[in-house]
Order: C-alpha cells, then sequence, then structure tokens
C-alpha cells in the first residue's frame, strides 16, 4: 500500500513539524534536505517511506486533505476558522501557538457609543462571526498586509488579527481590546481516509501524541 501522504504548512510549522516526526522516531533527512522538491519521503528508505510529506500554503493543505488528494494536514487553528472545510481535526499539535484578538488605539473604548465601527482584518470570517456574536454591526475591510496601518491612516477604528507577543501592537500605539480565540498547529484528516485507513493514521497520530505529551510534560 503507499505510504500516507501529508500536506504541510510551508515556514515555521513546518520546521516544528519535522521536529515532532523526528522526536516521534521518523527520518527526516529529505525534508531537511529539501532543495526545491515539493514532495518528500519521511521515515524509512525512499523507495518505501512512512510517509510523503508535500509543502504548500496553508489554505491549500485544507484544499488537498478535503479533496483526499492528501489522507493527513499540518495547519494552523488560524486557517481552518477562517476558511473551514470538510475534514477532521484531529490533534491539537501544540506549538505555533498565539491568539486572535480585536486591538484598538490606545485610549479608545471600542464598545461605547452607537456610530457602527469599522474593523480591518486579514480575517474578515473570523472577525464576521466574533462581532455577530456580539449582535455588533460593525463594517468590514479586508487587508492583505500590515493591518496596524489601517487605525493610524483614519481608515479603521480596530483591528482583528494574530497576536503572539503584542510587540507590533505596542510599537504601533495599539492594544488588544479582547481576546478571541487561541490558535495552535492541527493535525487534521480526510473523512473517507479516516475510514479506509483509519487504523494507519491512528497510529500516526497516536505516536505524534504521545511526542506531544512528553514536550508538554518538559514545560
Amino acid at each position: 500500500m503507499k505510504p500516507l501522504r501529508m500536506a504541510l504548512t510551508k515556514g515555521r510549522l513546518e520546521k516544528s513539524t519535522v521536529g515532532l516526526l523526528e522526536h516521534s522516531g521518523m527520518d527526516c533527512t529529505a525534508l531537511r534536505e529539501k532543495g526545491r522538491r515539493l514532495i518528500l519521503p519521511v521515515g524509512g528508505p525512499e523507495s518505501s517511506p512512512e510517509l510523503e510529506v508535500v509543502l504548500s500554503k496553508a489554505p491549500d493543505v485544507l484544499t488537498y486533505v478535503e479533496h483526499g488528494v492528501c489522507e493527513l494536514g499540518v495547519v494552523g487553528k488560524d486557517v481552518i476558522q477562517e476558511h473551514g472545510g470538510r475534514f477532521f481535526e484531529i490533534l491539537d499539535l501544540g506549538f505555533g501557538k498565539c491568539g486572535f484578538a480585536l486591538a484598538c488605539p490606545k485610549g479608545t473604548d471600542f464598545f461605547s457609543g452607537y456610530q457602527s465601527k469599522t474593523i480591518a482584518t486579514k480575517y474578515p470570517n473570523v472577525a464576521r462571526r466574533f462581532f455577530e456574536s456580539k449582535a455588533m454591526d460593525v463594517r468590514i475591510i479586508k487587508i492583505e498586509g500590515s493591518v496596524e496601518l489601517a487605525p493610524l491612516l483614519g481608515l479603521a477604528d480596530g483591528i482583528v488579527d494574530i497576536v503572539e507577543t503584542g510587540a507590533t501592537l505596542r510599537e504601533n500605539g495599539l492594544e488588544v481590546v479582547e481576546s478571541i480565540s487561541e490558535i495552535s498547529a492541527r493535525l487534521i484528516v480526510n473523512p473517507a481516509a479516516m475510514k479506509l485507513r483509519k487504523q494507519e493514521i491512528e497510529a500516526l497520530a497516536g505516536r505524534l501524541e504521545t511526542q506531544v505529551q512528553k514536550e508538554e510534560e518538559k514545560v
């Protein structure tokens, strides 16, 4: 049988996932020395690896898993919350931790008054659901670059964005008004694959979960 195929978000999550796979006993030499290759063998000889890892952008991880060309995927909870999709989320991998938050210029009271507010964000669906939960009518503007600019330029009253340390907010005169949700890397699986290759997927997830627990015990 062909190896399980895992779509992996390139960048910081890629680095952390490689470390997790290695600590779980898999040979990730090909991933460490990938060059320009985008599909790489993990664990065992290249002719019969345990996994094939597909490196891709975060939203594409969801697409590949949803359409079944990859049985598994590693992606941030932020991408899952913004885009959604038909897949199972089976394991919190414990790294890539940060959170969504509403932030505004220091000293302003975002929730006061009756005037409609404007929010700038890279995550319009997350922002929309947040304000709907508060029964607030908010205009949402999608920004692709640095959302912190929007309040500084007078385009928006506040932003909804991912916050890790808060340093960028502080340097631009903004502060967190309310935390929205916590974020970390998640292991997702295609529903059909979960039925057809349940034993293999659960075995791999179990190995990863054991290692995640070991890492958490060190903290």
